[in-house]
């Protein structure tokens, strides 16, 4: 036995050695026969031995039909990006984080940031992975969900032939990033003898790594390339040039097109001759990204809410087809919205067959010489390669039938209410798609967070149950639940433990979920933040709300209306009176100035044990602390938690005091 273990050993070693050669570097140095003798020397061992080593090659074929997916938290988050659509757009973008450098050299004048230089990627047009590595192994891979949770793919990934199951690098823990692909030639391939041939390269990919068999992933034979370390325990670079290195030395599939450059010009130069290079590519990319180099440069610019600054991402222009209009539909929305949909005859746009068309309102009809369109040939385009619109007649001609806009709501029949350019169902009693979506809303992630909950579920409890608005959700009972098609015990049992669940919303989701007309989640917080409880939040007068930074007069007016509207009002008293209690901590009317943390900047890093990061952010703040994302000169104390990363290490070169003894911090928030 330990010479057929030995034997398998090495043959591993020896297979995963030519596939990374012929996968990863697409430089084969064996035959696909000697390539296949490996491969069944190696099977046959297995079978012999009854054993399967791991990082066996013979894994990556797929396994067992999975029950669903696992949510998984990344342990750094994964970002968004800005977008610029031309040179203008890039030209701003450096001009603010070259401002924001500048500012700070004329206040460090003893620890300069070095002039600013670039790394101009493609933007590959697949399924971001986020792969773990620990010691060296790959031990979980997923997808970004919404950047801080994604769903857990690692079956669905070993299939992969590019990625490595194992690596050199054997210090820590690390996450790559990076996109799953499939080739357009292995597309091509694919359809050629596929009973149902697939549209295109990007559902493809991310059809098949989001499958629950990860046979089917297999099959389509996907590829993978990494542009990014976004957590390490232990790891720093100086640049991006060296992560690129790293990447590379540990056995990842890197971008053929990576550019280093020095100036802004070059850099947009840069981009034109790769646009115009976009279509001879085996695989997708719908835009480049344009990055600065140096490491220490982006911990200084950081973050907004939604981006880091230090980086952005050049979309192409959108490509249009010429195409007939052959209707247009109204449709409804939760705010009472009613927003036309064009239907066309179904083109080819970029692999995907578009059949439906985005028209925001009569005006927008109008403006594009759409009002007798019916019929003729329309330009359309997928704006951002992604949404569909019709940009307007090929013709000038009045010479297809007039698009008549509804007096009466398409789903309820009652009056339209014209305000602005939109038309508005202002029967927020009866009509089905505003309940329906006002409930969905209010269930989603972002807001009480009911998991389970779906838009499809929204509508069979409003057809069945009579289910009109969100605070009939937690009146239902299992008995409600249990005699509804397609609900059986478990999934009753789950709905009504998810609804039970979110009664204890933080304040931020419970105002986003109410769906306050002209509020989305940034000005929700904001108010959460200042009146720290609903019932003073409804009290407030447009006066007071306008005096909050980014909340103007329509704004306020809007909050105050919608806190007057009885419907309003009565639907939020049955949510309290159901036992919903958004969390909504009063601050202390005076802040201990003798605290430690007291006007000091702290920034916190790693995994606490006793409470998630964003409780500790929240009561440093309340003892008048500033919590920052990133290190710097200015940070007084770094809360240090397990596998606290760079931010740590920095913090150490920087000689600032570290707290990284739980029971330490406890006590100094006055909770030991």
């Amino acid at each position: 036995m330990p010479d057929a273990m030995e034997t398998m050993q090495t043959l591993i070693e020896e297979i995963n050695k030519h596939n990374y050669l012929y996968y990863t570097l697409d430089q084969p140095s064996i035959s696909d026969a000697e390539y296949d003798a490996l491969y069944a020397k190696l099977v046959e061992l297995e079978a012999e031995t009854g054993t399967v080593l791991p990082h066996s090659p013979t894994q990556r074929v797929g396994g067992e039909l999975l029950k669903g997916f696992e949510p998984h938290r990344h342990l750094s988050r994964l970002w968004s990006l800005d977008k610029a659509q031309n040179r203008d757009d890039l030209m701003a973008w450096y001009q603010r984080a070259q401002k924001l450098v500048d500012q700070y050299n004329a206040q460090n004048p003893e620890n300069l940031l070095p002039p600013l230089s670039f790394v101009v990627e493609l933007k590959f047009d697949g399924l971001t992975l986020n792969l773990t590595y620990d010691r060296g192994e790959l031990v979980q891979a997923a997808t970004r969900g919404n950047g801080v949770v994604g769903e857990g793919i690692l079956p669905q990934v070993k299939t992969i032939k590019s990625i490595p199951l194992q690596i050199p690098y054997k210090e820590g823990v690390i996450e790559v990033q990076g996109e799953g692909i499939m080739n357009l030639s292995v597309l091509d391939a694919y359809n050629r003898t596929a009973a149902e041939p697939l549209k295109n390269a990007r559902n493809a990919a991310a059809g098949a790594l989001r499958n629950l068999n990860p046979k089917v992933t297999a099959e389509r034979k996907l590829n993978a390339y990494f542009y990014n370390v976004g957590y390490s325990d232990a790891l720093k670079f100086r640049d991006h040039q060296e992560m690129v290195a790293f990447l590379r030395d540990n056995r990842f599939k890197v971008s053929p097109m990576v550019k280093f450059l020095n100036s802004i010009d070059a850099v947009a130069d840069e981009l034109e001759k790769l646009a115009e290079m976009r279509d001879t590519f085996d695989f997708l990319i719908d835009g480049l990204v344009v990055k600065i180099n140096d490491m220490r440069t982006r911990d200084v610019l950081g973050y907004t809410d939604k981006f880091p600054r230090w980086a952005v991402a050049y979309k192409f222009e959108a490509e249009e087809a010429v195409t007939t209009l052959l209707g247009v539909t109204w449709n409804v929305g939760r705010t009472g919205k009613v927003t036309p949909l064009a239907r066309v005859e179904p083109v080819d746009i970029g692999g995907v067959t578009v059949q439906n068309c985005t028209l925001n309102n009569i005006e927008d009809i109008e403006r594009k010489n759409l009002k007798y369109g019916l019929g003729s040939l329309v330009y359309i385009r997928r704006s951002n390669d992604v949404i569909p619109e019709i940009l307007g007649k090929v013709t000038d001609e009045a010479d297809g039938e007039e698009i008549v806009a509804p007096d009466t709501c398409p789903s309820c029949g009652h009056a339209l209410e014209k305000k602005g350019p939109h038309l508005f169902c202002t029967n927020r009693l009866d009509c089905r798609p505003q309940l329906v979506g006002r409930i969905t809303h209010f269930a989603s992630r972002d807001a009480m967070d009911i998991e389970t909950f779906s838009e499809k579920t929204a509508e069979q409890l409003y057809d069945t149950l009579g289910v009109r608005d969100p605070s009939d959700l937690y009146y239902l009972t299992f008995e409600d639940l249990i005699g509804l098609e397609r609900f059986g015990q478990k999934k009753a049992e789950n709905l009504i433990a998810a609804i039970e669940k979110s009664k204890q919303p933080d304040l931020a989701s419970f105002l986003y979920g109410l769906g306050i007309p002209n509020t989305g989640k940034t000005t929700t917080k904001e108010l959460a933040d200042h009146y720290r409880s609903l019932e003073k939040l409804m009290q407030a007068t447009p006066e007071e709300l306008v005096t909050l930074p980014d909340i103007g007069g329509i704004v306020a007016d809007s909050i105050v209306g919608f806190f007057q509207d009885p419907t309003m009002r009565r639907s939020i008293e049955r949510l309290l009176a159901a036992g919903v209690k958004p969390v909504s901590e009063e601050a202390p009317a005076v802040v201990d100035e003798d605290n430690p943390f007291f006007g000091k900047t702290v920034v916190l890093t790693g995994t606490l044990s006793s409470m998630s990061r964003d409780e500790a952010a929240k009561k440093l703040e309340k003892l008048g602390a500033k919590v920052m994302g990133s290190v710097s000169k200015k940070t007084d104390i770094v809360i240090a938690g397990e596998s606290a990363g760079s931010k740590l290490t920095k913090a150490q070169e920087l000689g600032i005091r570290i707290i990284d003894d739980e029971e330490e911090l406890k006590r100094l928030l006055g909770e030991a």
